[in-house]
């Protein structure tokens, strides 16, 4: 395992290299608000063991990175601290995993850089346009449920509890729900961060325009696999097929008991469905 800080203008991003730096690399975007330790580790060693090289890193205004004063940056500023990232580790060209709001930045990377991707797979994200191939589902009450939770606790202690049971509306009312699996993940992260505090830098990226649109996204040629979840309230599988319909060389696979995360019984599924895109890419 390799620590290293990327620095990009006055931002310095905190990033992690596992895994043989001689193998093929898989390079991981989390999603807002999120940093690397928002990917399971149990779901990184799946593919670590499959044979890849890793890398991961904190967003700036996630985990160690940078705290940017009043967020002053855009989605154009988050792909080019990606490709920043893939430059210090000295990474040519990678298979790209980005979920959620790193699936917009991934798709940005497929737009802009597409040298640098070999691959590309989008976890339960939307496309640049943001449109969707029919109504979304309603998801009010979800919706609804999550805004009551979104006060930050007053410790740790409660904190993480906020935090479990944001993840409980967020998983879905399919899939058994395991709170010891998602304590776990917070607890990580809040160590990794050295704050119980929940980072929020991303939130004002929700009234910003994407650089990029529907007509970039159909000149996009990047082999693509896209993961779309059932219980998404965030994005339903709508927005997985109109994404799928855009891109000329995607595929789609739809899990009907995934919600807005990653859950230990999905790992072996997910991670398996990746890198047998990974092999035929």
């Amino acid at each position: 395992m390799t620590e290293r800080v990327v620095e990009t203008g006055e931002v310095r991003l905190w990033s992690e290299d596992l895994g043989d730096p001689a193998a093929t690399p898989i390079f991981l975007i989390m999603g807002a608000n999120a940093s690397a330790m928002g990917w399971p580790e149990e779901f990184v060693g799946l593919l670590l063991d499959g044979g890849h090289r890793v890398i991961r890193y904190d967003h700036r205004d996630t985990g160690k990175s940078t705290t940017v004063p009043d967020a002053t940056y855009d989605f154009a500023d988050l792909t080019q601290d990606a490709v920043a990232v893939l430059d210090a580790h000295g990474v040519e060209s990678a298979h790209v995993v980005g979920v959620s709001m790193g699936g917009l930045i991934g798709q940005l990377l497929a737009v802009d850089h597409p040298e640098r991707l070999r691959s590309l797979t989008l976890a339960i994200t939307g496309s640049l346009d943001m449109g969707s191939t029919e109504e979304a589902q309603d998801q009010g009450e979800r919706i609804s449920r999550m805004i009551a939770l979104a006060e930050p606790g007053a410790d740790e202690e409660s904190e993480l509890a906020r935090r479990v049971a944001l993840w409980r509306v967020l998983h879905g009312d399919v899939l058994p729900f395991d709170a010891a699996q998602y304590r776990r993940l917070e607890e990580r992260a809040i160590a990794h961060a050295g704050t119980f505090l929940p980072a929020t830098g991303h939130v004002r990226l929700g009234a910003t325009a994407l650089p990029r649109g529907a007509d970039d996204l159909r000149k996009a040629e990047t082999p693509t696999l896209i993961l779309q979840g059932g219980q998404d309230p965030f994005y339903p599988l709508g927005f997985g097929r109109h994404l799928a319909n855009l891109l000329p060389n995607a595929r789609l696979r739809e899990f009907e008991g995934l919600g807005h995360s990653l859950p230990a019984a999905m790992h072996p599924v997910l991670a398996e469905a990746i890198l047998e895109h990974v092999r035929g890419s």
